[in-house]
Parts: structure tokens; C-alpha cells; sequence
């Protein structure tokens, strides 16, 4: 194996801690947390007492001040966990750097610090009954009043943390004449009169992960709801597009660690498991098996944690995180299934987290952009033009 060289010793005394934690407050109750459709709140409350959320964001709001390889690590423990039911990344790595980078100071002083105490839990509304990886089609209004206020109207689907939230960034268009360039960000508190959520979705993976549909009927919002104030006003697409090259490298990081940790489940069990009368492992098929996609996540590693540098650094670019995501989460797949039928019957058992790990890869070539939204953006990158 090549030896990582993407952390430091403070990186990885991290990577101890955070898995000390699991071990503590996610692993005894991951799997109740699935039966009953949403992670406990205070789960929450203990990442944000220990330091574990918005660890990037700067302490004068609450963080650490901590580079984003931290999150980096927290990521990689919770998919080889394969803890799904967790929502921290979105939390602390999507909703989190919306309100640094484009919040304004009171926006940031009244909300970050309460994100990272764990106090309230964030969520984004991007996705739509009829707008999924289309977030020019977004059909959600917040328009204007006379007063300055908006009254925002619509609904949002699939929407991650949407049941626990406290706070949600609603992507809504303030002049639906105009496209992308009417669209804008709005900071919306549960309990505002006219903000409903809907059920609990029942999916086919990600069972711990509160996952709601969120409805907005007639909610009125000061023009102090507008992220980063009324000079953001149709700047909200821009910010969407800033923000997705991190987005969907968090996506990748993910699927090479669930990835690697499928293999390293399968390798134990094809070690113990006797057909007959040998180990499964003894078998030239599925050493030869193991061997190409431990190669394939092997060169996935390489690349994401490149891509890492690159983010840290804040040179990421759009085409480049898109083959990432959509490189990675194909692969994942990939080892899920083959890894699913090195086990046997015993991989189609709920029991098995190989199972389990199974039915959560599939949604990670959808959401972030489905994979074909990343092969438009690549090939358009490329001058290949289109639509």
C-alpha cells in the first residue's frame, strides 16, 4: 500500500479521539437509531460538547479554526463505521460555511456559535419534487413585500437533517423571471409560523438519517433572513456553485472510506468462511477479486487525497471535484456489490453492515448532482460544449 502522506500526527491523535467517541455515543445505538428513522438528539449536543462540530469554522464563532483535513478525518471514520445515520458533515461542512463565507457578521454571530455547540441542527433545502440536481428549475418564491419582508412559498424534498433542524437554508428564487440570477439564499428557524415539516422519508439505505420533506406556506421573513443581506439578493446560484466543489469531494470521501472498509470486512470473512472444506479466501476467484478492487480504491485514495490538498488550499475546481464524485461513487458500488457476493446469502442479511453498507451506496450517485450531471459538467470543462 502506498503510505498516506495527507496527514500530520494531530491529524491522526484526532482520528483516535473522534473513533474513541463513536465507539462511546454512535456505535451501541446506530442500529436503534435505524429502527426508529432519526439519530437521537443528543448525540448532537455531545459532538458540539467535545469539539466535533464546525471544527473548521474560526473560534471567535464557536470552532476550532482547524483546516478542513480535520473534517476530512471525521468524515473517513464515519462512512468506515458505516455510521450514515450521522449528519455532521452537511452540519458543519455545507450549512456551516454558507453563513462564514457569506453571512453577515450578525448572521454569523447569532448562528455559528450555536451550530457548534450542537445546540441547533442545520440543514440546506435544495431538492425539489420537480427539481432535483436541477437547481435552476427550483419552483420555491420568496418574493418581495412592500414592507422589505419576503413571503416564501413552495416545498423542498430529500432534504438531510430536515426533521431535527433548527435552522435551514432554503434555496428559493426572489425573481423567478430571471433564472438563476433570481435566486436566493434565506435563513429559515423551525417554528416560524407557516413552516411545516412533513413526514419522515423511508428510503431504502441511510435508515438513521432523518431525511423530511420540508413545506413553506406563506412564510413571512425579515429582509434579516436573506443570507448575507439584501446586497445577496439573486447572488444565490453563484454561491451554490462556489460551494459545490467542496460538497462533492465530501461525497468522494466517503464512498473511497465505505469502500475500504468493505473490503476489509469481506477480507475477515472470506478468511473464516469454509466452503468446501476450505477457506472461501483459499479460492482463486476471489483472491483475484479482492486484489482488482482493493487496486481500484487504492488509485481512488490517491486521487481523492489530492483533491483534499487542493481543497485545503482552496484550489479545488468544479470538473475536477466531479470526477471525483462521480469516479468514486461508481466504485463504490461497484465493491459494495462484488463484496455483497463474496459473502453469500449472508450478504443479503440486514445483521451484516457489508449488507447494510450495500443499500446505503446506492443514493451516493444521485444526490450532490447525479453522476450524469458530473459527466455534463466534466465534458463541458473539456470545451465539448452542449445544451
Amino acid at each position: 500500500m502506498i503510505p498516506r502522506t495527507l496527514f500530520n500526527a494531530d491529524h491522526e491523535a484526532f482520528r483516535d479521539s473522534f473513533r474513541r467517541f463513536m465507539e462511546k455515543e454512535i456505535s451501541p445505538f446506530h442500529a436503534a437509531w435505524e429502527e426508529q428513522g432519526f439519530v437521537d438528539r443528543e448525540v448532537w449536543r455531545k459532538a458540539g460538547a467535545n469539539g466535533f462540530l464546525c471544527m473548521t469554522m474560526p473560534e471567535d464563532h464557536g470552532g476550532a479554526g482547524a483546516d478542513k483535513l480535520y473534517s476530512v478525518v471525521q468524515m473517513e471514520e464515519l462512512a468506515r463505521g458505516g455510521f450514515t445515520g450521522i449528519g455532521y458533515g452537511l452540519h458543519s461542512e455545507i450549512v456551516a460555511p454558507y453563513l462564514l463565507h457569506y453571512g453577515t457578521e450578525a448572521q454569523k454571530a447569532k448562528y455559528l456559535p450555536l451550530l457548534a455547540s450542537g445546540d441547533m441542527v442545520g440543514a440546506i433545502a435544495m431538492s425539489e419534487p420537480a427539481a432535483g440536481s436541477d437547481l435552476q428549475g427550483v419552483k420555491t418564491t420568496a418574493i418581495r413585500q412592500a414592507d422589505g419582508s419576503y413571503l416564501l412559498n413552495g416545498s423542498k424534498t430529500f432534504i438531510t437533517n430536515g426533521w431535527h433542524a433548527d435552522l435551514v437554508i432554503v434555496v428559493a428564487k426572489t425573481n423567478p423571471a430571471a433564472g438563476a440570477k433570481g435566486t436566493s439564499l434565506f435563513l429559515l428557524e423551525s417554528g416560524t409560523p407557516g413552516f411545516q415539516k412533513g413526514k419522515r422519508l423511508s428510503k431504502l439505505g441511510l435508515k438513521a438519517q432523518d431525511t423530511s420533506e420540508l413545506f413553506f406556506d406563506n412564510v413571512k421573513l425579515s429582509a434579516e433572513a436573506l443570507l448575507g443581506g439584501t446586497a445577496f439578493e439573486g447572488r444565490g446560484f453563484i454561491c451554490l456553485m462556489e460551494q459545490l466543489p467542496w460538497e462533492r469531494l465530501q461525497i468522494a470521501i466517503g464512498a473511497v472510506a465505505a469502500a475500504q472498509a468493505a473490503i476489509d470486512w469481506t477480507m475477515a470473512y472470506v478468511k473464516e468462511r469454509q466452503v468446501f472444506g476450505q477457506a472461501v479466501a483459499s479460492f482463486q476467484n476471489t483472491r483475484f477479486t479482492l486484489a482488482e478492487l482493493q487496486t481500484e480504491v487504492q488509485v481512488a485514495r490517491v486521487f481523492v487525497d489530492k483533491c483534499c490538498e487542493l481543497v485545503n488550499v482552496d484550489q479545488l475546481d468544479t470538473a475536477t471535484a466531479s470526477m471525483a464524485k462521480y469516479w468514486t461513487t461508481d466504485l463504490q458500488c461497484k465493491v459494495m456489490d462484488e463484496c455483497v457476493q463474496l459473502f453469500g446469502g449472508y450478504g443479503y442479511m440486514w445483521e451484516y453492515p457489508i449488507t447494510r453498507a450495500y443499500a446505503d451506496a446506492r443514493v451516493q450517485r444521485i444526490y450532490g448532482g447525479t453522476n450524469e450531471i458530473m459527466k455534463e459538467v466534466i465534458s463541458r470543462a473539456m470545451g465539448l460544449g452542449g445544451r
